[in-house]
């Protein structure tokens, strides 16, 4: 059954459907959306399953129904009751107008709706001047009613490229208290959504405006004030350094696990002794644990944790690959290739870290690429006859320091 179809039977019913949230607002910008969200106003529960039996019922504490790939939900308002995203009343029937459901809202931008038969705009909050302007703006003071919040304006911010009203920084900045009771699958997939855009520092720099940046991402906020020698890093402390090297990974990979081993590959320096500044002597060892702890409190996934750490431990070691010993290379490739993050991985870590200046300077993917290729265990094993095992390890060693100490001549 077309979308159309739908609304006329709604219609018929004394009902009206509504295109709401998320897919206005992207149809607006011109954006592709993923999700078309409907509500429906007029009808309640039982008459609604009535007109569409086959319509799955999928909200626990309030009408939602899933029909044709979309999602169908039932006007309503919501009520406050407890602390953290859940504890919240819920009323549906069929007296709740359009603009009391658009009211408990989060952004006047995703508080707008289009009438699926007239085609027509209801924006009772001004999100389409907010969307002019790149503005994200809080629909009303129950903005403050839902933690989860802070985290979903932040990802607008980094997705949409937008600001955020300063009474909006204070509302997300009141919730500071509530943000614990959070449930860290819900902000792992704000963090997610936040880096898949092309500018996932936004998303920090407005969690640090509003001061929340210590609740889930304290090893970031730590990073603030970290000084670093100016010669290597006139960008500032290490925080800048890490939103820059941030920002410069969404120009080579769409891997958000590479992205994410960007974002953590100098916490270490967040827990340098004040007075070791500029100097963050042994902040890769440090920033392994630190990777290891933050990826479990954020309940990130095991590939995503895993290439973090390598990125700590081996970037500083791919930043002087040039100035390596024949052996010391070759360790470094073989351990590098058989890690989670690879050698392409850790070449973006190595080349963001160094604000793309290690491009063509620090090539030890390529090196390390032609190495693996050029000598093979099967092809040391023929040349020498010998089997699988140490012997044949140690040979194999011996024949890729050759091959590199022949490269550097």
């Amino acid at each position: 059954m077309e979308i159309k179809e739908i609304a006329e039977k709604i219609y018929d019913s004394g009902g009206r459907l509504y295109l709401v949230g998320g897919a206005v607002r992207d149809k607006m910008l011109g954006r592709k959306n993923y999700d078309e969200d409907y509500c429906v106003v007029g009808l309640d529960s039982s008459e609604f399953k009535g007109l569409f039996p086959e319509a799955k019922l999928d909200g626990k504490s309030f009408p939602v129904y899933r029909m044709n790939g979309c999602e169908f939900a039932l006007a309503r308002k919501e009520k406050k009751v407890g602390v953290g995203h859940k504890e919240f009343e819920v009323l549906s029937n069929s007296s709740i107008t359009l603009k009391e459901d658009l009211e408990r809202r989060d952004i006047t931008i995703n508080a707008m709706a289009e009438d699926v038969l007239s085609g027509e705009i209801f924006d009772y909050f001004g999100g389409k001047e907010d969307l002019e302007t790149g503005v994200i703006r809080a629909i009303s003071s129950h903005f403050s009613e839902d933690p989860l919040r802070v985290y979903r304006v932040a990802r607008f911010s980094s997705v949409l490229g937008f600001s955020v009203d300063k009474e909006t920084i204070k509302m997300m900045n009141s919730l500071k208290p509530e943000l614990i009771y959070l449930s860290k699958e819900r902000v792992f997939e704000e963090l997610k959504k936040a880096l898949s855009s092309n500018e996932p520092s936004i998303f920090f720099n407005v969690l640090r405006e509003a001061d929340v940046l210590d609740v889930h991402f304290k090893p970031i906020y730590k990073l603030i004030g970290a000084l670093q020698p100016k010669e290597y890093h006139p960008e500032g402390d290490a925080y800048n350094h890490t939103m820059i090297c941030l920002d410069k990974s969404c120009e080579y990979t769409s891997d958000l696990k590479i992205r994410f081993s960007v974002l953590v590959h100098d916490l270490g320096k967040g827990e340098t002794p004040k007075e070791e500044y500029p100097h963050h002597y042994g902040h890769e060892e440090r920033g392994v644990e630190i990777v290891k702890k933050f990826s479990n409190d954020l309940g990130v996934p095991n590939a995503w944790r895993k290439c973090g750490m390598v990125a700590c431990q081996e970037h500083m070691r791919g930043g002087i690959f040039n100035r390596m010993k024949p052996s010391k290379k070759v360790d470094f490739i073989e351990r590098v290739d058989k890690s989670y993050l690879g050698l392409e991985g850790l070449q973006i870590v190595v080349n963001c870290d160094k604000g793309g200046r290690a491009e063509g300077d620090i090539d030890f993917l390529s090196i390390g690429k032609k190495c693996l290729e050029s000598v093979t265990a099967s092809m040391v094993s023929k040349k020498y006859n010998l089997k699988p095992g140490i012997a044949l390890g140690k040979k194999l060693r011996e024949e890729r320091i050759s091959w590199m100490k022949n490269l550097t001549k």
